[in-house]
C-alpha cells in the first residue's frame, strides 16, 4: 500500500458501509413520503399520477446528487484534516510537541481512554511513514461511493411512488405508498440498531414512528 493509502485510510474495501447505505436509503424514504403526501391530495388522473411521478423522482434526483457531491466534500475535508496532522506531527520539533499535536486530534472520549504509552506509539506511526502527499485527492473509489449515494436515494422513491401507478383508486395508492414506506423505515432502523449493537427492533419501531409522525404532519398540512 503506497504512503498516500496509508494516510487516507485503509479500510475502504466496501463503496459504503452500513450506516451510509442505510442512512441514504431513509434520506432517499423521508424525502419521497414528503413529497408524494403533500401533493397526493390533488392526484386523481393519469396526468396528474405522471407528473407526481415525475416530480417525485425528479426531487430524489436533484437531493441525490446534492447528497453525492457532499459525500465527496466532507471526504476531502476529512482527508485534509487527517494529512495536516500528519505533516504537524512530522514537522513537531520534539516528540512532546508531536504528541501533543496527536492528542489534540483525537475526540475527548478517545483521548481519555489511551495512555500516553498510546498516543506516542500513533505518533511514531506517523514519523516513521516515508512520505505523505502534499494534499488530499479523490479517487475512482470516492467516485464510485458518490454514486452509489446517488443511486440509492433515487431507488428509494420508486416503492413509494409506484402504487399510484399500479392502483387506480388515489386513496388505496395512497394507503399502499405509506404503508410501504414505513415497512422499509422499520427494516432501516432495524438494521442500523442490529449494526450499533443497541436493539434492532427498538430502533426500526423509532424509525418507522418518525415516518408515522411524517405522515401525520403531511396530512395535518393538507397532503
Amino acid at each position: 500500500m503506497s504512503e498516500e493509502k496509508a494516510v487516507q485510510g485503509k479500510a475502504r474495501e466496501r463503496l459504503l458501509g452500513p450506516v451510509d447505505r442505510i442512512s441514504e436509503m431513509l434520506f432517499g424514504l423521508f424525502m419521497a413520503l414528503t413529497f408524494v403526501g403533500a401533493v397526493s391530495a390533488a392526484t386523481a388522473g393519469k396526468d396528474e399520477i405522471r407528473t407526481l411521478f415525475v416530480t417525485a423522482l425528479g426531487c430524489n434526483l436533484a437531493w441525490g446528487l446534492v447528497d453525492a457531491v457532499m459525500y465527496l466534500v466532507r471526504t476531502i475535508t476529512e482527508r485534509g484534516r487527517k494529512l495536516t496532522l500528519a505533516q504537524a506531527v512530522r514537522g513537531a520539533p520534539d516528540a512532546e510537541a508531536g504528541r501533543r499535536h496527536v492528542e489534540s486530534a483525537l475526540p475527548e472520549a478517545a483521548r481519555s481512554l489511551l495512555s500516553a504509552a498510546e498516543i506516542e506509539a500513533i505518533r511514531a506511526r506517523i514519523v516513521a511513514l516515508p512520505s505523505v502527499p502534499e494534499r488530499p485527492t479523490l479517487g475512482r473509489h470516492d467516485a464510485l461511493a458518490a454514486v452509489a449515494i446517488f443511486l440509492i436515494v433515487v431507488a428509494a422513491t420508486f416503492p413509494v411512488v409506484i402504487p399510484f401507478i399500479v392502483f387506480k383508486d388515489v386513496g388505496t395508492a395512497m394507503v399502499a405508498s405509506r404503508v410501504t414506506a414505513l415497512a422499509m423505515l422499520f427494516g432501516g432502523g432495524l438494521v442500523l440498531g442490529r449494526y450499533a449493537g443497541y436493539g434492532g427492533l427498538r430502533t426500526g419501531f423509532v424509525m418507522a414512528g418518525l415516518g408515522a409522525a411524517l405522515v401525520v404532519a403531511i396530512i395535518a398540512l393538507g397532503g
